[in-house]
């Protein structure tokens, strides 16, 4: 009468799509935490930017060149973090593959 498959048999589902899941599954927050490296790097450059506009014109050099700094370190961490993220979900994807049933 009715099929004894289960509805989300992985049968029927793209094995990339499949191991991208798992993946995804293993690390939930990974996407919110690339999302957070993305927004306080965004949030770092703006600063760094004002802070270069400020050493450039000459206003206020001694204050200006320190929090440059820290914004230029803050933006390199960031984007540090986000490839680490990436590696390991690039990783953690291929693994699945090959873990594949």
């Amino acid at each position: 009468m009715t099929d004894s498959k289960p509805p989300g048999n992985k049968r029927n589902i793209d094995p990339q799509l499949y191991a991208q899941l798992r993946a995804e599954a293993k690390a939930p927050y990974r996407g919110l935490r690339q999302f957070v490296y993305f927004s306080c790097a965004l949030s770092g450059l703006i600063g760094g930017v004002i802070f270069l506009a400020q050493i450039i014109a000459g206003r206020d050099v001694e204050a200006a060149l320190p929090n440059f700094a820290l914004q230029a370190g803050v933006v390199a961490l960031m984007v540090w973090l986000f490839r680490i993220e990436q590696r390991a979900n690039r990783k953690s994807v291929d693994r699945e593959k090959l873990s594949k049933p």
